[in-house]
């Protein structure tokens, strides 16, 4: 490429990116200031082109330049937020990466590139304060579990729920693996209220549910002007004092987050975003995942220090498939439940359907289960037994065994990708489960082991229609 097409290109590229751009030389004057900047900063191009750095920094009240930082001291500044108050007397909240320009070793200036998040950050806030809300009602609502509602008779559920009662006798922090469905909130409140913190309050979060820029603020609170429209609001660490805290899929907090989170854990302190005030808190935090901890260590979702802190008590929730014998006594438990429910009078289930349901992979295991049972008695009409022919069953693992048992034809499977045939299943289990439910996405996403957010995300990557909508 030639150096005056190179020019145009990058000329183009400055004029037209979204991100701001700001270069200015070594003695402080602009000499590159593109339309997104001045887009943001509500100034003058040819304004900030003839003047120097330094004056537009005091006409903006800007405390801390990162450009002037860099002009300093030479050094690059990373995802920097930057809060300051454009002309109109407008706060601006940029989020800045800063690096020194060099020309072989002499210095020439500093490039600055910043993204305006003030919308997201005063949306932010408005979802925290939606959110908080949601979780209070959602608390008031919500049943209280205890060791007496866990059921399972099972030698390796018995072992669970054994360690669970005595984890509940002590303060160390728990961290419990269970797949989709298995019961890890019921466990977790079950050592809740069987401990010396149960008249103070249970605080359940799930990580994976949070978009990483509301994170902090829901976890550590919110100081009034910290950032546009934040107010005084005490995170899930105050809310939860002298209780405990579940955080449930651990392994999708942001990596950074998991940082303050292990600060707060070894010295029992918080400090609200926006805040300089350090707040003593004193929280049990019960930490779950639904993928085994090598395989979230081996891949990095897990600091390994915050994981070894969190380690001290370690429960492992069995999965159905490995306590069938358990099955009977959880179709007891469901039968009731949804009699009183549905006002139906359903007496009980047949040998004949219990052995049926054994032979089941329950990839969504307990909550798969139960779900069957609702959606089952809910077509049922005066029958006062459930016999095989009424379970609506997906049986698409079932199938799908019976498939790779009879084997497949080589010429099926030419020129197709194993991502191509792990799609085409993925796919075809998605809409049967969909089906099945009425296009319930929440049964659905149940039934298939995973979140109604995961489902979601499935069913727009497959352009799977919700005809319920």
């Amino acid at each position: 490429m030639n150096r005056e097409l190179y020019e145009i290109l990058m000329r183009e590229i400055l004029i037209n990116i979204d991100e701001g751009i700001h270069f200015i030389d070594k003695n402080g004057n602009t000499i590159i200031y593109n339309n997104s900047m001045e887009k943001v900063e509500k100034m003058n191009k040819a304004y900030v082109m003839s003047k120097s750095f330094i004056d537009i920094v005091d006409e903006m009240n800007i405390k801390s330049s990162t450009l002037l930082e860099v002009l300093n001291k030479k050094k690059i500044i990373e995802n920097n937020t930057q809060r300051y108050v454009d002309k109109n007397g407008k706060e601006i909240i940029t989020l800045n990466t800063t690096i020194p320009i060099m020309d072989n070793h002499d210095f020439i200036g500093a490039l600055e590139i910043s993204k305006d998040v003030t919308t997201i950050e005063t949306l932010s806030e408005k979802v925290m304060n939606i959110k908080k809300s949601s979780q209070n009602k959602e608390n008031k609502l919500k049943p209280m579990y205890k060791f007496e509602d866990i059921i399972g008779n099972s030698k390796l559920m018995r072992a669970s729920i054994k360690k669970s009662e005595k984890a509940s006798k002590s303060d160390a922090s728990i961290f419990i693996y269970g797949e989709t469905g298995t019961g890890k909130e019921l466990i977790s409140q079950s050592i809740h209220y069987a401990s010396h913190r149960k008249e103070n309050p249970f605080i359940a979060q799930n990580c994976a549910a949070l978009p990483e820029s509301l994170f902090e603020g829901i976890l550590f609170g919110t100081i009034k002007g910290g950032f546009t429209g934040a107010v005084d609001r005490p995170g899930l660490f105050e809310q939860a004092n002298k209780g405990t805290l579940l955080l449930d899929e651990i392994n999708s907090m942001p990596m950074m987050l998991q940082a303050k989170l292990l600060r707060v854990l070894q010295e029992g302190y918080v400090r609200r975003v926006g805040g300089t005030k350090d707040i003593p808190v004193d929280v049990r935090v019960i930490a779950t995942t639904n993928e085994s901890p090598t395989k979230i260590l081996n891949e990095n979702k897990i600091r390994r220090d915050l994981y070894y802190r969190l380690n001290v008590i370690n429960i492992e929730i069995p999965p159905l498939r490995e306590r069938r014998e358990d099955i009977t006594l959880l179709c007891d438990k469901f039968i009731k439940k949804y009699n009183a429910k549905l006002n139906k009078s359903v007496n009980g289930i047949s040998c004949e359907s219990i052995n049926y349901l054994k032979k089941h992979s329950w990839q969504g295991n307990v909550r798969e289960l139960e779900n069957v049972i609702y959606s089952t008695m809910s077509m049922m009409d005066n029958e006062k037994n459930i016999v095989p022919e009424m379970i609506l069953l997906n049986d698409y693992y079932t199938l799908k065994e019976k498939k790779i048992n009879e084997g497949y034809n080589l010429e099926d499977l030419e020129n197709k990708t194993l991502d191509h045939i792990i799609g085409n299943l993925e796919e075809k289990y998605i809409i049967d489960s969909l089906e099945n439910t009425g296009y319930n996405v929440s049964k659905a996403a149940a039934i298939l082991g995973i979140n109604r957010q995961s489902l979601q995300y499935k069913m727009k990557k497959y352009n799977i229609k919700n005809f319920n909508k």
